[in-house]
């Protein structure tokens, strides 16, 4: 599958201004019906059809979004034509979709409800990443004394960006811990690259990280093994889901119904087959060194990172609006059907 740097531009209307899932440099990668991607040739005098192109946004190239990369890859997704678009900053993956730049994007449901809360309708229509997916991690040079909640007050703090799914999961981890953002520590939001930054130069005692940033992290001595793991602490939680227009659902329900069939082959396919899942993640993933990224695979099963069965359980929801509920970002009552229509995933 290639993948190349583009010079794409996020709408200059945005429709949210409190979603992102984190940072990213914009690039495109695409896959037709096969492997080698593209249309179909001739055959017995006649031209088989065009693939239907579809784009999907994502917010960064992220590993959790294997079973994705893979079933482009194994050419899962039939006679859809599907690109993955790298869009950075804020919510330009969501707005992507909004103004029908894109067909879908990867992220968490709690898009979804921000875009609902502001009368926009969005639903998630098959799960991938069902942990949240961040870590948090100290400086090498410190180590933890008492309870982390205690350790951490008057303590520097960096995560991603405000409106991200990380930052929500930091600032809900606060409030639990009985620390205010303002007062009790100094939390720094950065863009995802600028983490390792801090931490390296000092200039923060905790970090909220995910993979690949947390593996190569430990690799290169800046921060030692989690303190605290997310995915274990709070369980199910749908950290990274599909999500489309309602409208897209209404209309033209038959290529929801073969791109789902094709993610849940993905899911299936990096449940059953780790040696080859692992062989595309090196294809995706090709400065990585191999060991660093052999321990992302590894950490991502025993963590339980995906959920095989594309499944968006009410109760994985209920976790990721519990988060920016009680992160500030979100004061609107919303329901599950709002957001998420599992119709395809049976």
């Amino acid at each position: 599958m290639k993948r190349k740097m583009i010079g794409l531009l996020a709408t200059t209307v945005l429709l949210l201004t409190t979603v992102a899932c984190g940072g990213g440099s914009a690039g495109t990668q695409g896959t037709g019906g096969s492997e080698s991607g593209g249309g179909s040739g001739a055959s017995g005098g006649s031209s088989a059809p065009e693939p239907k192109k579809i784009v999907i946004a994502e917010p960064v190239h992220n590993f959790g979004y294997l079973p994705l990369y893979v079933a482009m890859k194994k050419g899962y997704f039939g006679s859809l034509q599907v690109e993955v678009v790298t869009l950075s900053g804020g919510g330009a993956h969501t707005n992507a979709v909004l103004t029908d730049q894109a067909w879908a994007f990867i992220g968490g449901p709690e898009h979804n409800a921000f875009a609902k809360a502001k009368g926009a309708d969005l639903r998630a229509i098959i799960n991938v990443v069902n942990r949240g997916n961040v870590y948090l991690v100290v400086r090498s040079d410190l180590t933890v004394e008492g309870p982390l909640q205690e350790w951490a007050k008057g303590k520097t703090i960096v995560t991603g960006a405000y409106g991200g799914t990380p930052n929500s999961i930091t600032r809900y981890l606060l409030a639990e811990w009985g620390l205010d953002p303002k007062n009790d520590v100094v939390l720094k939001e950065v863009d995802t690259p600028a983490i390792a930054a801090a931490m390296q130069q000092k200039q923060a005692d905790i970090a909220v990280t995910s993979e690949p940033q947390l593996t190569q992290g430990i690799g290169e001595g800046i921060w030692g093994d989690p303190v605290y793991n997310v995915p274990k602490e709070l369980g199910p939680y749908a950290y990274s889901t599909i999500n489309v227009k309602l409208s897209t659902i209404q209309n033209d329900p038959e290529t929801v119904k073969t791109f789902v069939e094709g993610m849940k082959n993905g899911l299936a396919f990096v449940r059953d087959n780790k040696e080859e899942a692992f062989a595309i993640a090196k294809e995706e993933f090709p400065t990585m060194d191999e060991n660093v990224l052999k321990a992302m695979m590894d950490r991502s099963h025993e963590d339980e990172l995906w959920e095989f069965s594309g499944a968006i359980t009410g109760e994985s929801v209920e976790t990721n609006l519990k988060v920016v509920i009680n992160a500030g970002m979100l004061d609107a009552e919303i329901a599950y059907e709002d957001i998420v229509d599992p119709q395809f995933i049976q």
